[in-house]
């Protein structure tokens, strides 16, 4: 764990706010009938769904984490919903993004979110973004909500809503799942700590895998996004007390849930604008990017090698287990950590051109770098990797 963490047992010790939103002028009969389990909590009340009905919230992504908590956030009646997303939806996506279907496959993911929002509550109006969010756009829509909810799975993304977040004085929901563990916690810069003081700066270039690389159990997303909409909901109403300066981190193999407290940072560099956060995070390391500048081959250009019979070897450098979900034909796998770490080098042969590729063309890009460095000069990468070659070359081939 980075940034300003202490452990914290399971009594509470978490922050009671005001409420974030007034509440509407009234409820509707049909309101009061749909709400009416939330009504007779005494804590939530005709005041706390007035609010609810009243409140604007963003949802960055209709993806593994934005599914659960859009739908949860419509069916408690949150009046307004905005949903950043500018992908569609795929097959690999339905194991966890219940938003989503079968009839859904190639369509929007924003416009798909916006159809099952309207079979859970014909009363909630949704605002689509249909735009990648950038340090151009972010603080424009951000303009319109009173809360935001960052269900994203890259760095760059998070450091962009927390930043924007804060130069804007809102309070924002943050979730993450990988594999089998989640965390959650409420970051909000008036009243306690923001993103950068549980991570000040960005993990180096491909250390932490993404979801599409390590995987994640589908449920998880189930109990990482109903514990984001459970904050939302406190924020809006202004009940119990919320995870603002605490860490939550589930674990679903051990089914175990611990929290740590999250320190504000007295020596933080104040946030002042926004900037550009894909070489902030370091996406792709510089030296990737320039070892792939001039060494990069097309699917297509993999396959002319086979064709022509050239002599050249070609590495596969992603995990055995992805290996055994797909491969190129004739591929040799060597995860790309044993290449990094130099271990694998007396394994590669000096009499031939070496390929490498990867799922995608991120840590084959690494490794790439690695083999120059290690006198592979005329070592080459495949751009798109295994994706793209099962896209382009060989449509016979699943895809992951």
């Amino acid at each position: 764990m980075t940034g300003n963490t202490s452990p914290q047992g399971s009594d509470g010790g978490g922050t009671t706010l005001p409420p974030l939103v007034e509440p509407a002028a009234e409820l509707t009969k049909d309101e009061v009938a749909r709400y009416s389990r939330h009504l007779i909590i005494p804590d939530v009340g005709m005041v706390g769904q007035k609010r609810l009905k009243n409140a604007k919230v963003l949802v960055i992504g209709a993806g593994g984490l934005g599914s659960p908590a859009l739908l949860y956030l419509a069916a408690a009646g949150v009046g307004t919903l905005g949903v950043v997303e500018f992908d569609e939806v795929d097959e690999s996506n339905l194991h966890r993004q219940i938003i989503h279907g079968q009839s859904d496959l190639g369509r929007s993911k924003a416009e798909s979110a916006r159809d099952s929002i309207a079979e859970v509550n014909p009363f909630v109006r949704v605002n689509l973004h249909q735009t990648n969010l950038t340090s151009d756009n972010a603080l424009e829509i951000f303009d319109d909500y009173d809360l935001i909810l960052d269900g994203t799975d890259n760095f760059a993304t998070r450091y962009l809503v927390n930043d924007a977040a804060v130069l804007q004085g809102k309070p924002y929901v943050w979730g993450s799942i990988f594999r089998f563990e989640g965390q959650a916690s409420v970051f909000w810069e008036a009243y306690g700590p923001n993103y950068r003081d549980l991570y000040p700066e960005p993990p180096p270039p491909g250390m932490v895998p993404s979801c599409a690389e390590g995987g994640v159990l589908g449920v998880l997303c189930a109990s990482i996004g109903s514990i984001m909409v459970n904050e939302a909901i406190k924020l809006i109403t202004g009940i119990g007390e919320t995870l603002l300066g605490r860490l939550m981190i589930y674990d679903a193999l051990e089914m175990s849930y611990r929290t740590v407290k999250i320190r504000k940072d007295p020596n933080a560099d104040k946030v002042t604008e926004l900037i550009d956060y894909e070489t902030f995070c370091g996406v792709v390391s510089d030296d990737a990017q320039q070892a792939a500048a001039d060494s990069t081959i097309t699917p297509q250009e993999l396959k002319d090698k086979f064709d022509s019979e050239q002599k050249f070897e070609l590495i596969d450098v992603r995990e055995p287990h992805e290996y055994d979900i797909v491969h190129i034909e004739g591929s040799k796998l060597i995860p790309k950590d044993r290449i990094l770490s130099g271990e694998a080098l007396a394994e590669l042969p000096q009499d031939r051109q070496i390929v490498l590729h990867c799922k995608s063309g991120g840590r084959s890009a690494e490794a790439l770098s690695a083999l120059h460095k290690a006198g592979f000069s005329d070592a080459v990468h495949v751009g798109g990797g295994v994706l793209g070659w099962a896209n382009q070359v060989d449509q016979s081939l699943p895809t992951y």
